[in-house]
């Protein structure tokens, strides 16, 4: 197995012979990125987080042989992982899309003057300015493929947008930085 196969050249490895190395490979290429994508949907919850990316990479190895490339095989994986992401937030009986109004950060989430990552900044808000926050400012998607996928509008997509970027800077205006 080399670097330079090509994510097709190596899916088609693992469909047409059951290349267990071919897979691995997909597997270290993707895995990193679609983590990031699955822990910061999770609000930071790293066992929740493997296991989706375990499932994720079942269900993705499970439908290789369907996968049509109309897509980067990442996207295809990190769209399997949003479903399983939605479907964890269904039986735990939270919402990704829900915000219930303005929003107010917990008064000891927080201690001022100290340096917040963007990840842990994430943790702080609800899952519905998170999960749109993420699909749209960290992942790229517009805000029909997130009303798509997560079944809303494109005005609420935007709406909660906009209400996750206010409470992000809400947080830098308490005195925190980036760090």
């Amino acid at each position: 197995m080399t670097e330079q196969q090509t994510d097709r050249e190596l899916a088609d490895l693992v469909v047409n012979q059951g290349d267990e190395e071919a897979f691995r490979a997909l597997y270290r290429r993707h895995t990193p990125a679609v983590y990031q994508f699955v822990l910061r949907l999770v609000g930071g919850n790293e066992q929740e987080a493997e296991d989706v990316l375990q499932e994720t990479w079942m269900r993705a190895a499970r439908g290789l042989a369907g996968f049509r490339w109309q897509s980067a095989l990442r996207s295809w994986v990190t769209g399997i992982a949003l479903n399983r992401v939605r479907e964890l937030a269904r039986k735990k009986k939270r919402s990704l899309v829900e915000v219930d109004g303005e929003f107010e950060f917990p008064s000891a989430a927080v201690d001022p003057g100290q340096t917040i990552d963007l990840d842990r900044a994430l943790q702080l808000l609800p899952p519905g300015f998170r999960t749109v926050l993420v699909l749209h400012d960290v992942e790229g998607y517009t805000h029909q493929e997130i009303g798509s996928r997560l079944g809303i509008t494109d005005g609420t997509s935007k709406s909660q947008l906009h209400g996750a970027r206010k409470a992000m800077r809400r947080l830098l205006d308490m005195g925190l930085e980036t760090a």
